[in-house]
């Protein structure tokens, strides 16, 4: 399936906001976002994935 990751085309295997997390190794706490709705974490294992969607993931960052 094609979709686009922070801006960058890519073709995946996942079927779930999930799995695509595991596909591309994204580890600890990080905020998802598909087709600009916020999607909460206990949703993620749920919410299934359709060609062309637009996932945007970011990890918080420390520092001052």
């Amino acid at each position: 399936m094609k979709i686009v990751l922070n801006g960058e085309a890519l073709d995946v295997r996942a079927e779930t906001l999930s799995e695509l997390l595991a596909e591309r190794e994204f580890s600890g706490r990080v905020a998802t976002a598909v087709n600009e709705e916020f999607v909460p974490s206990s949703l993620r294992i749920a919410h299934r994935l359709s060609d062309g969607d637009r996932v945007e993931v970011v990890a918080p960052m420390q520092g001052g």
